[in-house]
């Protein structure tokens, strides 16, 4: 549905983005992260028409955003971070002005109203000044105003910035049910919310995509380091770390005693090379008793630490 190719965003010394390339399908719910600064809300505005690039393409369906903004701006319902709400308004009024502005037919404009009052959960505050609504209902105001035109691509620019767990959870869910009818491209930093949320993943960092796809297909890709947890029990740590290290394989060893006298011991290990069955050997041929031996799953949030950290 929606091609972007080799697209870049240059502000005179900064590349903001650096010549991404990605498809975004029918229906699916794409989770765009990355790092403050990594170029998520600037590749948005691209491809929401709201800034032109400084070379590559974008096009959705047969539409391109050089030639055809205004058609590509119909079919797309955008968030900003901050949503722009005319606070002095009440709720109701509001979402009348934006179904005028958006070219809502009259005699289907209430029905709209109440439709997108209900998705969104604001009907008991329709009759409230927008100033006198908390944050999370603020959000939810925010996403009517976005939806009004029923567009086809729902764009939400970091939709849960600010709000506690539970309106978070909130907003999880009126995407959800969004999603089982549109195409949702939304950015954040809460990786447990594109974990929950999203079908698919792109990971920016310095304007670049540094991964693409689904959490379990990153997971399984991220894993070229492997983490593993070992305690023992009647081990020095200066002698521990040293034997340890000597693995072929093992990258760090990291050592900490607990509070019944033993040694927690982390192990950043070559996933590429077979070190568990080498590390069990070395404990094995000590008087070192082995009283847990654990791999460590790889997450989204190890996997995006070692995507977008400074080197």
């Amino acid at each position: 549905m929606i091609h972007i190719e080799n697209l870049c965003k240059q502000y005179q010394d900064l590349q903001a983005v650096d010549q991404i390339s990605f498809d975004i399908k029918k229906g699916e719910i794409l989770g765009l992260l990355g790092p403050n600064g990594a170029g998520k809300t600037t590749t948005l505005r691209m491809l929401t028409c709201f800034l032109r690039p400084t070379s590559g393409s974008v096009r959705v369906k047969d539409l391109t955003i050089e030639n055809d903004d205004l058609a590509i701006k119909k079919l797309m319902g955008y968030l900003p971070e901050s949503a722009p709400l005319y606070k002095d308004m009440l709720v109701y009024d509001y979402l009348v002005y934006i179904a005028n502005i958006r070219g809502v037919e009259p005699h289907v404009r209430l029905a709209r109203i109440k439709e997108l009052a209900q998705l969104c959960g604001l009907t008991d505050v329709m009759h409230k000044p927008i100033d006198e609504l908390s944050k999370g209902y603020k959000q939810r105001v925010g996403l009517a105003h976005a939806m009004m035109n029923d567009p086809e691509i729902l764009v939400l620019d970091e939709p849960t910035s600010g709000l506690d767990p539970n309106q978070i959870v909130e907003i999880r869910e009126i995407i959800r049910k969004i999603g089982k009818e549109k195409t949702i491209i939304l950015s954040t930093h809460i990786l447990s919310e594109a974990e929950a949320t999203c079908d698919r993943i792109v990971i920016i960092n310095r304007g670049k995509i540094v991964a693409d796809g689904s959490t379990e297909s990153l997971k399984k890709e991220g894993g070229q380091a492997t983490i593993l947890k070992v305690t023992l029990e009647e081990a020095d740590p200066a002698g521990a770390e040293e034997k340890l290290r000597a693995v072929d394989g093992v990258e760090e060893v990291s050592i900490t005693e607990n509070v019944q006298g033993g040694l927690d011991i982390k192990l950043t290990c070559d996933g590429q090379k077979a070190t568990r069955h080498k590390i069990y050997a070395c404990i094995k041929g000590t008087d070192w008793v082995l009283s847990e031996f654990v791999i460590e799953t790889q997450t989204l949030e190890t996997i995006f630490r070692n995507l977008t950290q400074e080197k």
